[in-house]
């Protein structure tokens, strides 16, 4: 049975052709992975299946009694409320539910034989109804669910204002999953979740009785939780049965028989304009050319669609360092409170360390104390004299600027050319370099950041969830250049098979922390 239906869609913005008819179906209990580069156009078709963008042309149609839950990159939280308070109303309807019934309690009171019977016959079945959807036992099943994805160790009764984006992702994330809804929509539900809770989500999703669509760049989660694959290329939409293992060699194969296909047609076409070129002319056979013409004029053209710009990222050492490159003693984290046992830390020269731990922690605070961003509750950092950092932020506000222009204000001696160069060498499209930056996917806003770092030299590269949005491509990319890096690193990811290889250590926070882990 489908349950949602997208036919002949096609949308785009100005010349840049995002999908063209493009058609989707879901069935019950399917779990989808919606998979393809950045830019490719997964977001803008989750907002189109969801009405919150209307497509240039084509139909969208939901099965009746259908209730959809949609987490996307831009979801946002109304400060005033407590996360639990944000929590409860996953389950609105049944506290109205209660609401209705107490009221009903309260007109006993005073009331006729007959309309006793019938508030006793009403609130019977609210209350069977309340038992039935396990109402009595919601406040357990949230703390579940807000312990499973870390909420618990932020505390539930904290401001949701007060949040950071990650955490308030976090929140609209635990409270989509206690909706249980029919349909589920996940737009990179994974990129502000450590280890702990990614494999917590992912027993979830593996149990998920109703359907799902999910967006990640996460390899090893998506095979985990999906049973079908539609790729987004070209602006086309491709289904293939199975998880993104089984989708790598399904999409491999059918591009080698279309580029069989397209050589075994081009080589037709060709003997077909030589035939015809040749015996136009001739009164004998004109005819014959006339009929290669025709064949030639019918013939459905195989068309190969464009290569994929695939980035390559590299980074310049600066002059070599002190042999101690950031020295931390009796350093405490925190902003109101301290987040830390006093620390006393060391990053030698050519170091490579990743930083690990649940949210919450401290990993990017950690990181901006060493770099003098923002102070320490006590203690002292001292970097070396000759240190050069480049800071890949975790969060940062995209603006009106263009990529091109992004670029060209930190580095005016730049050329036009050497702009676009540097920008096309990390996988970015004419498009996209003209394109503001707050209307770039989050992979192309990454890789304009990324190349601002490329364009620098530095012998202290520091970087806080890189790999947050980037496809698979440009995360290999990434992977390779921090490989060669020369220089001194310090890495935060939530990824043990990105980072495993490259890093000569790692700094557990969870060893250091005040916090209940």
């Amino acid at each position: 049975m489908s349950v949602l239906n997208a036919e002949n869609i096609t949308h785009g913005y100005g010349s840049r052709q995002i999908l063209e008819n493009a058609s989707f179906r879901l069935l019950k209990g399917e779990h989808v992975g919606l998979v393809g580069a950045n830019g490719e156009g997964k977001s803008t078709f989750l907002d189109i299946i969801t009405g919150k963008l209307m497509p240039d042309e084509g139909t969208v149609s939901w099965c009746r009694n259908i209730t959809t839950g949609y987490l996307d990159q831009s979801s946002t939280l109304t400060k005033g409320k407590t996360i639990r308070e944000v929590l409860r109303e996953a389950f609105s309807d049944m506290y109205l539910k209660e609401k209705q019934m107490l009221a009903m309690y309260e007109k006993m009171a005073d009331c006729t034989d007959e309309e006793m019977e019938i508030l006793l016959e009403d609130t019977s079945e609210i209350q069977e109804m309340l038992e039935h959807s396990g109402f009595y036992v919601l406040d357990s099943r949230i703390e579940e669910y807000a312990n499973g994805l870390g909420l618990c160790e932020i505390g539930l009764d904290k401001d949701v204002g007060e949040l950071s984006g990650g955490q308030r992702t976090k929140v609209l994330l635990t409270k989509l999953l206690l909706e249980n809804p029919v349909i589920l929509i996940l737009d990179e539900p994974t990129n502000f979740l450590d280890e702990n809770h990614i494999a917590w989500l992912t027993k979830l999703l593996q149990r998920y009785e109703n359907a799902f669509i999910l967006v990640s760049h996460d390899v090893s989660f998506l095979n985990s939780v999906i049973n079908v694959v539609y790729h987004v290329d070209n602006a086309a939409l491709t289904r293939y049965k199975g998880d993104y293992d089984n989708f790598i060699v399904m999409s491999e194969l059918k591009k080698r028989q279309l580029e069989q296909a397209y050589d075994k047609q081009q080589k037709e076409i060709a003997g077909l304009e030589d035939f015809i070129a040749r015996n136009k002319a001739r009164i004998a056979t004109t005819n014959m050319a006339k009929s290669r013409q025709k064949k030639l004029d019918k013939m459905d053209i195989i068309e190969l669609g464009r290569e994929k710009i695939k980035p390559i990222f590299a980074f310049t050492s600066a002059r070599t360092t002190g042999k101690v490159v950031i020295e931390a003693k009796n350093l405490v984290l925190g902003y109101d409170e301290p987040l830390t046992s006093p620390l006393n830390l060391q990053l030698e020269r050519g170091q490579k360390i990743a930083v690990r731990g649940v949210n919450g922690l401290g990993k990017s605070t950690l990181l901006k104390t060493l770099l003098g961003i923002i102070p320490p509750i006590s203690g002292t950092v001292e970097l070396d004299q000759f240190v050069e950092v480049g800071y890949f932020e975790q969060e940062k506000a995209a603006g009106s600027n263009t990529a091109h222009d992004e670029i060209w204000r930190e580095f005016p001696s730049m050329t036009n050319a050497q702009v676009r160069g540097a920008l096309a060498k990390c996988g970015l499209n004419a498009d996209h370099i003209a394109s503001q930056m707050k209307v770039l996917s989050g992979g192309e806003n990454a890789k304009v950041r990324l190349c601002k770092l490329m364009l620098r030299s530095m012998n202290l590269l520091v970087l806080d969830e890189p790999t947050n949005h980037l496809d698979v491509d440009a995360k290999e990319a990434l992977k390779s250049a921090l490989k060669d890096y020369r220089g001194t690193m310090l890495l935060v990811s939530h990824e043990p098979e990105f980072y495993q290889d490259i890093v000569s250590g790692v700094w557990n926070l969870e060893q250091w922390t005040t916090k209940i882990v």
